[in-house]
């Protein structure tokens, strides 16, 4: 796999689509590239009966569509279902083949709650927040964390914050990352920073500064968030140019309900 992808089978009159994060796919090549960065994201969502009619009707790889459906049938792990596909173009090198053999491995041994949050992170990364948001809401809600380890529901729920951050729901992200600074023994500077940068978007400049003293925030903290909050009110607008307009109404409407998955 090189910095391009240089497709060696047909492109497809139909795409398919790939609900979890709102993308259409056209070649094989695209959907290894997909697969190999997103291992979080393969479910049944993707590998299913639609994907191998695609793969079968669209691209003419029927060879390949009845290995995935044998695979399909047998219940079978996530390397019967992705080595095929990878095979089909040998889109991988033999090192990157090794990598993915050890990613897959670490993956097997990790618990159901840990996979679940890497799966919202990942469509977190994919700008897919309102998706993130119920994985990490639903985990949130079914888990008993008392059995994982490392702080993973404090994480969850710092992540959970940044997710309505990023819709700007700042409400919502700001009692996230207050929960999150709570529950970790008070310790989670992180998550500290970023419910105070949260509070002050929000809160007049009066009650931010009572919250400070209520907190008991040090002179170095506050002098961080000073310099954080400094930083976004530098940020020039982007200028738009007025025949341009229309094209960036669409964009942002087409990002948002990318985002928003509706």
């Amino acid at each position: 796999m090189s910095g391009y992808i240089l497709c060696q089978t047909k492109k497809a009159e139909h795409p398919y689509f790939v609900e979890s994060i709102s993308t259409n796919i056209y070649t094989i090549e695209e959907l290894c590239y997909y697969l190999y960065h997103n291992l979080y994201l393969v479910d049944q969502t993707i590998i299913n009966e639609d994907l191998c009619k695609w793969l079968a009707e669209e691209l003419e790889l029927t060879q390949l569509a009845s290995k995935l459906r044998q695979a399909m049938e047998r219940e079978a792990g996530a390397e019967e279902i992705l080595y095929p596909v990878f095979k089909e173009i040998n889109y991988l090198t033999y090192e990157e083949l090794k990598a993915l053999n050890g990613r897959l491995t670490e993956l097997n041994k990790e618990s159901t709650a840990i996979r679940k949050k890497r799966k919202g992170d990942a469509l977190v990364e994919n700008g897919m927040y309102v998706n993130a948001i119920r994985v990490y809401q639903k985990l949130l809600d079914q888990t008993d964390f008392s059995k994982e380890r490392d702080g993973l529901e404090v994480r969850i729920m710092y992540n959970l914050g940044c997710a309505y951050s990023y819709l700007f729901q700042m409400e919502k992200a700001m009692e996230c990352f207050w929960n999150a600074y709570s529950r970790s023994g008070t310790e989670n500077e992180k998550a500290l920073k970023a419910y105070l940068l949260a509070y002050r978007s929000i809160r007049s400049k009066e009650e931010y500064a009572h919250r400070l003293k209520e907190l008991k925030i040090s002179e170095e903290l506050r002098s961080e968030i000073r310099e954080a909050l400094n930083h976004f009110s530098k940020i020039p607008e982007k200028q738009a140019e007025t025949d341009s307009l229309d094209v960036m109404l669409e964009k942002l409407a087409r990002d948002y309900h990318r985002s928003t998955g509706s």
